[in-house]
């Protein structure tokens, strides 16, 4: 009986200091930052795996990102992200649009998707890097992004401007992130022309849409908790009878709009006045 209890204990203390590493290494800020972006990172690529012949069969649709979006969206709840969108019915009209929209983090493409349902036909302008990110890549430029090289502008605004007939056209809308590398720093900064010459030369409108402070992520400290984020789809921004020499006014007029609205969201987030999501879905609100 007492050889039993001791082998009993032994087996017991064997055990406990790998279960007390396992719950301290998961209880530690830097691991859990890890892994959810792993687990972003690899089900979005497996994901991609799995659509690309699906996506094969129509290639350079934008509407291949719809079925896209439907599955990568489920991939905020597992990493603790909930989303809420305003302004919904400024994105439902179906219409060409150049969309320009605050960058904050990768993890604003998981905004993306969960409100993708709602754009149904856009696309977006990506940097050129990310079409090597295979199988990633491949399958978004089989559902038609658009993919630049920002090392070059003149190639780069060569590729949006060849974009835009065929937007105009299928009234597809054009997301873009104006301020060009991302920057959670808790403020919009500033823009570049692109998206304003691409939107003045088609004669398009500019839809602004800002995302609420990601007050949840700190990359410098390693720390992506769980949080709430509200994406505010503002009113559309005429150009119609805009030129060149009007693009710099538009640019600061649409600047100054979404920090504008960014700073209303920030005292948002200070006040914890975010609404609380009890389903698992997005939430829409007027």
């Amino acid at each position: 009986m007492q050889l039993s209890m001791t082998h009993e204990f032994d087996v017991g203390v064997l055990l406990a200091g790998p279960c007390l590493a396992a719950a301290l290494l998961f209880l530690s800020k830097t691991f859990r930052y890890y892994l959810k972006y792993t687990l972003y990172v690899g089900l979005v690529s497996c994901v991609a795996v799995v659509l690309i012949p699906v996506f094969a069969l129509r290639p350079f649709n934008v509407l291949n990102l719809v079925l896209a979006s439907a599955i990568c969206k489920h991939i905020s709840r597992l990493i603790g992200l909930r989303w809420t969108l305003r302004g919904g019915h400024h994105l439902e009209k179906q219409q060409a649009c150049v969309i320009v929209a605050n960058h904050q983090s990768s993890l604003d493409i998981l905004g993306m998707f969960e409100i993708w349902a709602v754009m149904r036909k856009c696309t977006v302008v990506a940097k050129r890097e990310l079409f090597y990110a295979w199988p990633f890549g491949l399958a978004a430029w089989l559902c038609g992004l658009i993919f630049i090289d920002r090392l070059n502008s003149g190639r780069a605004k060569d590729a949006i401007n060849a974009a835009a007939s065929f937007i105009k056209k299928d009234k597809i809308k054009l997301w873009i992130f104006p301020e060009g590398t991302r920057k959670n720093t808790g403020e919009i900064h500033p823009f570049k022309k692109g998206a304003f010459h691409v939107a003045v030369s088609a004669q398009l409108p500019i839809l602004p849409v800002v995302y609420s402070p990601y007050y949840f992520l700190d990359d410098g400290r390693r720390t992506l908790d769980s949080g709430n984020v509200i994406i505010s789809a503002l009113p559309p921004i005429s150009t119609e009878g805009l030129t060149m020499d009007d693009v710099d006014t538009l640019m600061q007029k649409v600047h100054e709009t979404m920090v504008d609205e960014f700073n209303k969201m920030t005292r948002e987030v200070k006040l914890d006045l975010l609404p609380p999501l009890h389903s698992t879905g997005l939430k829409t609100s007027s």
